[in-house]
């Protein structure tokens, strides 16, 4: 996955800032990308990837460290609050057919990487690190493939702790009506959690005392009544029912929309190879 260049501040001087390079918000997306943050992600990829990946989340980030220290809007040897505070993280997720790799700064998702793994799960596994043999909850309907469940699972193995908001509901509805072929919500399932569990998010302050989506998606796979290999159709509707929710029409990375993207990508090229 290929970062955009950083877009460059409109004042001269101006250092390039976290939400001019990645698609986050709040107390990092106003802070300026500085040189130690670049080198802490640097050493995290390659920890983990065995290499700084080519026009990945390190490299952006390094580009803007470089940017602003010539600007004289950061010293080299300089480090973001929140980003040393909070941490810089890349972490593997397995699902049936790939790996996906998932980069963060201060727990806000800044690049994911997705690597096919060369089979496909036949039948209803579920995400790999998940403890149980996969067998309960609804049957799994046509051939094999990562299933919508699997890909909601994934979601809570990516951003188990992102806060559910009413884009989250609707793209968790949007996958259960996709995944079970019924319009009718299942009551106790995982759309009504998440409905609400947006609606309880709203009347609280703090986001420690909200509920995640590790919380509601953890066992998707159990709860749905039903179950499908994901297709591009379904990761379509999913992608239109989350960001009519969000005032910035955008998807969330990691989130239910992106994981379902990425299953019905990878067995639409499981599907051309065999």
């Amino acid at each position: 996955m290929s970062q955009e260049q950083p877009r460059r501040p409109q004042g001269e001087g101006d250092p390039i800032k976290y939400a001019d390079v990645f698609g986050v918000s709040g107390e990092l997306g106003e802070k300026a990308v500085k040189p130690e943050d670049a080198a802490m992600m640097q050493s995290a990829e390659t920890a983990v990837l065995g290499q700084t990946q080519r026009g990945g989340p390190a490299a952006a980030m390094q580009s803007a460290a470089n940017y602003n220290i010539s600007a004289g809007a950061v010293k080299p040897g300089d480090v973001t609050d929140v980003a040393a505070r909070e941490g810089v993280t890349v972490t593997g997720t397995a699902v049936p057919g790939a790996n996906i790799t998932t980069e963060s700064v201060a727990g806000q998702v800044v690049g994911q990487y997705i690597q096919p793994t060369g089979g496909m799960a036949q039948g209803g596994g579920g995400v790999e690190e998940q403890q149980g043999s996969g067998g309960g909850g609804g049957q799994q309907q046509g051939g094999g493939g990562i299933t919508v469940g699997q890909a909601l699972e994934a979601t809570a193995q990516t951003i188990p702790g992102k806060p559910i908001d009413q884009s989250d509901a609707a793209a968790i509805q949007a996958a259960e009506i996709r995944a079970t072929g019924s319009n009718v919500i299942t009551p106790g399932g995982v759309a009504a959690a998440a409905q609400s569990a947006a609606a309880y998010n709203e009347s609280m302050m703090r986001d420690e005392d909200k509920v995640k989506l590790g919380d509601v998606l953890s066992g998707a796979t159990t709860v749905l009544p039903a179950d499908r290999p994901a297709t591009r159709q379904d990761a379509e509707g999913v992608v239109g029912a989350e960001i009519r929710n969000k005032q910035d029409m955008s998807t969330t990375p990691g989130g239910v929309a992106a994981s379902v993207t990425v299953a019905a990508r990878l067995n639409e090229r499981s599907q051309q190879q065999s």
